[in-house]
């Protein structure tokens, strides 16, 4: 692209704003307004606002309040942080209800007051639990114990008499697996498949809800619903060595209820509740499905056996819950054959299917779901191995019935339906999608429809992998959170959604896992007994701590788990010297490929990973570690030279791996060869780094050549055969069923990466965004690009516009950040602070 001389800066100022700008989007812990949180010292944020150009924060005010009186206030103190502020006042209690509220001032003056916010602190000593664990430990007749289990769920109720008026009621919870709370026949919020997944037996996490409008003067009813998630796992007595156990479903309950004179009654799980598993959920189970039959009511009340203490830590959930987060309606429903009716979604989801049906009492009605069709119009379940995915609803025959499952979801586009009284509508169905509620942080669109489509199935494809971990795949038998499919793309989904909590939980999940002699899985939660001892798959939990300092300036998870990193790394060297060990090697690259060693991998990761943790050390307060650091770090880079140099161009991720982590100096020969490759030529591994790593050498046409290529194999493949997510396998639409998913995310590598940080050129700079890097890389070929990100310090904008005769872009930078600009084609970048800039060069 010709430009001339002459660069026009327009500066678009909107008027009417304070001077001084103002503090928004308050935050405790990442998260508004949180209840029963057990930080002792919660990390406080807040947002400047402002219309003007280049506000800096240059001091900050917190004052913290609760029921004692000022718990805190800061006064003044000097400092442009707004993120990641401890709180440094009195030591808190359990239950303390605090608010809050922070002013700062800028360079323009200083701010008003914030509005309030708030948060509660949860019940931070064991001391604080007086419920008892209560359950059953035993199946009943019906129930089925076996390698396809079939245990039907739990009901529990209890009454109680409350005579005063209620100032404030909190329900702290627990249900394993999942639960469904109810107080006077009202459902306990508004999330779904409650319960988060660990192993159980390292932590537990408690829910905490305020109840207070449920519970009424007078008589009152709780019940809970038990589900048995990942605790009862799917398939019991079956391969114990690989699958890990837990027992039957299991609840701990406090109600704690303070009175209008100030009492306060606490109602607790314990011998007195009532107990009953002869009810309408006669099955759940997360790979099989969900039956429920609405003739029966939860009778033969039993008493619950009241079970030792579990022993796990209890926890307060920090993250966000899942639930009901989109609504699809079928596009097409069509009979194969007498009585089977095939319903098309329109796009590949996760969740479930509501429907609505009329008829006589003992109908039932049976969905099968699945991925793909068979030609003759049939469902094709070959890829969901022995899951059976398949819910059953029998009627009770009293007018209009609405359901959908509660304790189980299903990957699907397509839904067999057997059964259904009368002829079916598609106004009888809807699909329901079931996901982590995270707030979405990124837009990206352009004048490529290709990648706006490819865009879209990416983000459908992360939706649908996100349940409390990030899992594989939503549909077979498998759906575990395994490491390798997110040592990159944590970093892409961070771009879409607000995953901070997500990937924090997760650590502790890897943390959990480790072996005392230092290994760690390759799931994690360890539900599946896989331990290889890879660089690549453990890898991941220094990638994910990283991909959390450099987004959202979060350096506590480095701090918290740097020990266990450390003892990862040095088991690793002591059991397997420089040249490490590596399992998976370029996982699920394209069938034909020439595969690249497996040493040659995790060598090359030896070396990354030492880097990182060189600059984990004095974040850690282990200044002293980073000479032992950057030794075997050199000894990686000799061992790497010594034994690869020669085969380093031998495929693509061999030829991008030594130029991405700095290990080689012959890079001439390496982008020869990787100018060879027009189309992907890489698995998991390489295509983590494909998309930047050929962009970052002066590659970038190439790299928009195989991200628009429409033929196989690429993501642009995908979406020609008709893809509307992601798929496992580049060859998805002919690879052999047993591993063949077409909802995973591990393919999408860089590319979300690159399409922000490279096409759209917003990058963090520095740790959380304080500094913001906008070098937008500008193909010929693409007329626009627009993306916006929500940074911890506010909305970035970058739009560009390639027209015959100029090229215009457009800028938002947040009060309290600053960008580095830089114009394609140019050299040296522009100062910029917070404002609105169009740019615009006349060519």
């Amino acid at each position: 692209m010709k430009r001339g001389l002459t660069i026009w800066i327009l500066l678009l100022l909107a008027g009417g704003a304070q001077a001084s700008g103002g503090v928004d989007s308050l935050r405790c812990e990442g998260r508004v307004n949180p209840m029963g949180i057990d930080a002792p010292r919660p990390v406080l944020s807040w947002v400047l606002t402002g219309n003007e150009r280049g506000i800096r924060q240059v001091a900050y005010q917190v004052i913290v309040s609760g029921k004692k009186g000022e718990r805190w206030n800061s006064g003044k103190v000097t400092s442009n942080r707004s993120i990641g502020i401890p709180y440094k006042g009195k030591a808190l209690e359990s239950r303390e209800a605090l608010t809050w509220k922070v002013r700062v001032w800028t360079n323009y003056g200083v701010s008003a007051w914030s509005a309030p916010a708030h948060w509660t602190m949860g019940l931070l000593r064991s001391s604080d639990w007086t419920a008892q664990w209560i359950g059953y430990e035993h199946g009943f007749p019906w129930d089925s114990v076996s390698k396809y289990s079939r245990l039907s769920a739990r009901y529990f109720r209890k009454t109680f008499d409350n005579p005063q008026k209620v100032r404030r009621a909190t329900l702290y919870i627990v249900g394993l697996g999942h639960y469904e709370a109810y107080i006077n026949g009202q459902r306990v919020g508004d999330d779904v498949l409650t319960q988060i997944p660990t192993d159980y037996t390292k932590e537990v996490d408690y829910r905490t809800y305020d109840v207070t409008e449920n519970i009424t003067k007078g008589a009152n009813a709780l019940s809970v619903v038990l589900g048995n998630g990942r605790f009862f796992t799917m398939r019991p007595k079956y391969k114990p060595l690989k699958i890990k156990e837990f027992g039957f479903p299991r609840l701990l309950y406090q109600l704690e209820i303070t009175r209008e004179d100030g009492s306060v009654a606490r109602v607790v799980s314990d011998g007195s509740w009532l107990f009953a598993a002869d009810g309408p959920i006669r099955s759940n189970n997360e790979y099989d499905g969900e039956e429920y039959d609405a003739t029966k009511e939860p009778g033969n009340w039993l008493r619950p056996e009241v079970l030792p203490s579990w022993g796990a830590a209890l926890k307060a959930q920090t993250q966000d819950p899942i639930r009901v987060v989109d609504v699809v309606h079928p596009a097409g429903l069509k009979e194969i054959k007498p009585g089977t009716w095939i319903m098309d979604m329109g796009r590949n989801m996760a969740g479930w299917v509501q429907l609505k049906v009329r008829g006589e009492r003992g109908t039932k009605v049976t969905l099968r779901f699945a991925e793909t069709l068979r030609e003759d119009g049939s469902l094709d379940m070959a890829n969901l191995r022995d899951a059976r995915a398949t819910d059953v609803y029998t009627l009770k025959g009293e007018g209009l019935e609405v359901w959908h499952p509660v304790f189980v979801y299903h990957g699907f586009q397509y839904v067999s339906i057997e059964g259904y009284p009368g002829t079916p509508a598609l106004s009888d169905f809807e699909g329901q999608v079931v996901s982590d509620g995270l707030d979405t942080l990124g837009t990206w669109t352009s004048s490529n429809d290709l990648f706006n489509r490819i865009y879209a199935n990416a983000c459908r494809s992360i939706q649908s992998d996100y349940k409390y971990l990030p899992l594989d795949c939503p549909q077979r038998n498998e759906r575990m959170p395994w490491l390798g499919d997110r040592a990159v793309g944590c970093l892409g989904e961070s771009f879409w959604v607000d995953n901070h909590r997500l990937y924090a939980q997760w650590l502790d999940d890897m943390e959990a896992a480790q072996k005392k002699d230092g290994s760690l899985p390759d799931v994690a939660p360890a539900y599946w007994n896989y331990y290889s001892d890879n660089m690549t798959w453990p890898g991941t939990y220094l990638m994910v701590a990283d991909m959390l300092y450099r987004q959202f300036g979060d350096a506590a998870p480095i701090r918290k788990h740097y020990a266990s990193m450390k003892r990862w790394i040095l088991y690793m060297h002591e059991r397997y010297g420089p040249l490490t060990k590596d399992k998976y090697g370029d996982w699920c690259a394209p069938p034909g490929v020439a595969s690249t060693g497996g040493t040659l991998i995790a060598t090359a990761y030896d070396a990354h990973l030492l880097d990182l943790m060189t600059g984990f050390a004095p974040l850690a307060g282990s200044p002293a570690d980073v000479p032992r650091w950057k030794k075997m770090r050199a000894v990686a880079a000799r061992a790497f030279d010594s034994a690869f140099a020669k085969a380093a161009d031998s495929t693509a991720t061999a030829s991008l791996l030594p130029l991405v982590f700095d290990l080689t100096k012959d890079t001439a020969r390496l982008l020869r060869t990787l100018a060879r490759y027009t189309h992907v030529a890489t698995g998991v591994i390489g295509t983590g780094w494909l998309m930047r790593g050929l962009t970052d050498n002066g590659l970038s046409n190439l790299a928009y050549r195989v991200a628009n290529n429409r033929d196989y194999p690429g993501w642009g493949y995908m979406v020609e055969q008709g893809a509307t997510t992601i798929w496992e396998r580049w060859n998805g639409n002919t690879a052999e069923s047993s591993m063949n998913s077409r909802n995973h995310v591990m393919l999408l590598g860089d590319l979300l990466p690159w399409l922000y940080e490279d096409l759209a050129g917003i990058k963090a700079g520095t740790p959380g965004f304080g500094l913001i890097i906008m070098k937008p890389v500008c193909v010929d070929s693409l007329g626009f690009v627009r993306a916006s990100y929500r940074t911890p310090y506010g909305l970035v904008y970058s739009a560009w516009e390639n027209e015959p005769d100029k090229w215009t872009w457009h800028l938002r930078i947040p009060p309290n950040a600053r960008a580095r600009v830089y114009l394609p084609g140019r050299k040296g970048s522009l100062e910029l602070g917070s404002g609105v800039y169009t740019l615009e060069e006349r060519k």
